[in-house]
């Protein structure tokens, strides 16, 4: 019980600690966050769209970071490695917090889920979907979903492994409104195309003629 115990007290506090960072570093373009502890630090890596926000001149914006870690949450000894977003375009945690503040600002939803799938298929990826869901009418409206998709898409099994998801929320005057972004990022190979694949050699490898082996234990090919 005891270390159930440490281990949900263990949890809450890295939501706690990603709640904060999520919030504080908002303008940076927060993609993903990963605490790693060991017995004589705290690793923290940040992915982000715009490093330079964090870093800060000559690295203070991270030693100011740093400096809040330890006395908001009394960490010991905290590291914090920033790492860049690839292609933001194709991220869909940036994506859906992206369409989330223009929700909040235009109001117009179904332009707006119509030009970021654009902006995403336009890209490279395979396939996506956008879904957002609540009030999206307004005032004295009834809750509904809206869905926008293109491209090729997984909805079950491992290959859903492949997908990248993210979410965000726009605060709007009539309540939130969830945004739940899928990506399936260029290249990705999924069982099914490898079986096809598999399949197609099968037929090339058929169409030889039979072998048989020889007394030797070597293989001879009939004429």
């Amino acid at each position: 019980m005891a270390s159930e115990k440490k281990f949900i007290e263990t949890s809450l506090e890295e939501i706690k600690i990603k709640d904060f960072l999520q919030k504080d570093l908002e303008k940076a373009g927060i993609s993903d966050i990963v605490i790693q502890k060991t017995p004589v630090t705290t690793r923290i890596l940040l992915i982000v769209k715009k490093p330079g926000l964090i870093v800060g001149k000559k690295g203070a914006g991270i030693q100011q970071t740093i400096d809040t870690l330890k006395k908001k949450f009394k960490i010991e000894n905290p590291q914090i490695e920033v790492t860049e977003v690839e292609n933001p375009t194709l991220d869909a945690k940036l994506a859906a917090e992206k369409i989330a503040r223009q929700v909040e600002v235009k109001g117009k939803i179904k332009p707006i889920l119509n030009f970021a799938l654009k902006e995403i298929m336009g890209g490279g990826a395979i396939g996506a979907e956008i879904r957002v869901a609540g009030k999206v009418v307004g005032k004295g409206a009834k809750a509904k979903t809206l869905v926008v998709r293109e491209g090729h898409l997984k909805k079950s099994g491992e290959e859903l492994k492949k997908v990248r998801v993210g979410r965000a929320e726009a605060n709007m005057a009539a309540g939130i409104i969830g945004v739940k972004v899928s990506i399936i990022p260029p290249k990705t190979k999924f069982l099914d195309e490898e079986i096809k694949i598999i399949e197609g050699e099968g037929n090339v490898n058929n169409t030889q003629k039979p072998v048989e082996g020889n007394e030797q234990g070597s293989a001879s090919i009939q004429a």
